[in-house]
């Protein structure tokens, strides 16, 4: 039951153009070794030089983080784990239900509807389902936070968008008996800022 109710909850979450300007042009970076391949980034002239211009993404500095024991460091060290292990999916949760919302706009009937998202399901559930099922109870509650994170949406609210109020309550009711909260939100100041200063970490390459 509680494979089912992650499953559920990933489910429903779940050319640029140059300007033709005098002063930029294309500038070789580097050729590969089949010459067929070369990669190029955008070049500014400055003082009759081409000078490469290359976008970098702006550094993030973390603050030390004072641990008042070993318990502490061991459980943030855990809360790192958890988070990397399934924010990969959280991203997929959110990057699947644009793609479904974008698809069930152009089906004219609801049961059309229906049987599309009973497809995806199992879509889902045969690609993702061993991955899932191996997930603790602590990764779950943490999905389900991150799943907010980046769809802006409870998972009951999704659910609710996707199926219907009543299948909301019914998934709510059920989650409930196992330990999960779907109305979960996420508050990256307050209880969360653990969790959001570790995503931050994943994103800047920190760890």
């Amino acid at each position: 039951m509680k494979t089912g109710l992650l499953i559920c909850c990933f489910l429903f979450l779940i050319t640029s153009v140059f300007p033709q300007d005098s002063a930029r042009r294309l500038f070789i970076l580097k050729k590969m070794q089949d010459t067929s391949e070369i990669k190029m980034v955008q070049g500014k002239i400055i003082d009759g030089d081409t000078i490469p211009v290359v976008d970098v993404s702006p550094a993030i500095i973390f603050p030390d983080m004072n641990f008042k024991n070993s318990k502490e460091l061991m459980r943030f060290d855990r809360l790192v784990y958890n988070v990397r292990k399934v924010y990969p999916y959280a991203k997929l949760a959110a990057k699947k239900l644009d793609e479904y919302k974008h698809k069930l706009e152009s089906i004219p009937t609801e049961r059309a509807r229906k049987l599309f998202i009973k497809q995806a399901q199992k879509e889902l559930e045969d690609q993702f389902g061993d991955q899932v099922k191996a997930m603790s109870f602590s990764q779950g509650k943490v999905l389900i936070k991150l799943i907010y994170r980046e769809t802006g949406n409870s998972s009951y609210d999704i659910v609710k968008d996707l199926r219907g109020g009543f299948s909301a309550f019914i998934w709510q009711t059920m989650a409930r008996l196992f330990g999960y909260d779907l109305k979960t939100q996420y508050d990256p100041e307050g209880d969360d800022k653990a969790i959001e200063r570790i995503v931050q970490m994943i994103e800047a390459g920190a760890i």
